[in-house]
């Protein structure tokens, strides 16, 4: 598997009509599964270096169409890491009080301490997606100055750019991913909920509206990776109909990424080391 494959930016704008949402890998379920628990193994031990030297955090925005699974794969592919070291920011339609602030303020005081993982289900893209799909924005208490600009998404997608490339400027990685579903697998999934008694709980109404939605959201999801895919915080467009690919290949971009972050122990140094022996020789005339 190459991630290349999946990572933007590339040439020419998106197309997800063009993009398989079926796996495209030489491993087949059993071999893929196998894959994903060693990559998760090696995530814990690179995840306890970043926790310890402290030195860069790493922000994993997981974006999907409803049902395309968000919740099964962050519990998947967090399994076994310390939850000292990592913040689960799930992101859902703003309270008035965050409606008070500018649309950045809730996701920016949720950004984690350097040396933590933070992974947001739905983020900050949400701004620019659902409220575009609904125009929400038009019911904003915001002068018409704002509201009437033509350029209000084409905005804040600039703004999202200059906000992530700040982070990247403070010592932050910032990695994308889009778990691409196809609308029959999306239609299998919500029967499946309205079926089993132990899933009825995740069904909501309302995905059926945005359902009506779905190639407004394609076409605006094509327009948001297309343009806020950079070299410092990449998209990636992830076949998402077989959920243990996606959770496979969602591991590996996070291992990788963390790979190249390269996080180390932090070493003392001459002057620390030396008091060991005192600490030691305390700890031995313990009574």
């Amino acid at each position: 598997m190459n991630l290349d494959d999946y990572r933007y930016p590339k040439a020419g704008k998106v197309n997800l009509r063009e993009i398989s949402t079926e796996p495209e890998t030489e491993c087949d379920k059993e071999e893929c599964m196998r894959r994903l628990e060693s990559n998760i193994l090696e995530i814990v031990e690179y995840q306890e270096k970043l926790y310890a030297a402290k030195r860069e955090g790493l922000i994993i925005v997981l974006q999907a169409m409803d049902a395309g699974g968000k919740d099964s794969t962050i519990k998947k592919v967090t399994s076994g890491i310390n939850p000292a070291g990592i913040d689960i920011a799930d992101f859902k339609k703003p309270n008035s009080g965050d409606l008070e602030h500018d649309f950045l303020w809730r996701v920016n005081k949720m950004t984690p301490v350097r040396g933590k993982i933070a992974i947001y289900n739905r983020s900050y893209y949400e701004d620019v997606l659902a409220v575009q799909v609904h125009n929400l924005h038009l019911g904003f208490k915001m002068m018409p100055r704002v509201i009437a600009n033509p350029e209000f998404f084409e905005r804040r997608q600039r703004d999202i750019i200059h906000f992530e490339q700040y982070l990247f400027d403070e010592s932050y990685r910032i990695v994308k991913i889009f778990l691409h579903i196809s609308k029959d697998e999306q239609k299998r999934r919500f029967y499946e909920r309205l079926e089993d008694p132990d899933k009825n709980w995740k069904f909501d109404p309302g995905d059926l509206v945005d359902r009506e939605n779905w190639d407004k959201y394609q076409d605006i999801y094509e327009d948001i990776i297309t343009n806020t895919a950079t070299k410092n915080a990449p998209w990636y467009v992830i076949p998402a109909d077989k959920k243990w690919y996606s959770r496979f290949v969602v591991s590996q971009i996070i291992l990788d990424t963390l790979k190249m972050m390269d996080p180390q122990y932090p070493i003392l140094d001459e002057e620390e080391l030396e008091k060991f022996t005192m600490y030691k020789r305390l700890l031995d005339n313990e009574k």
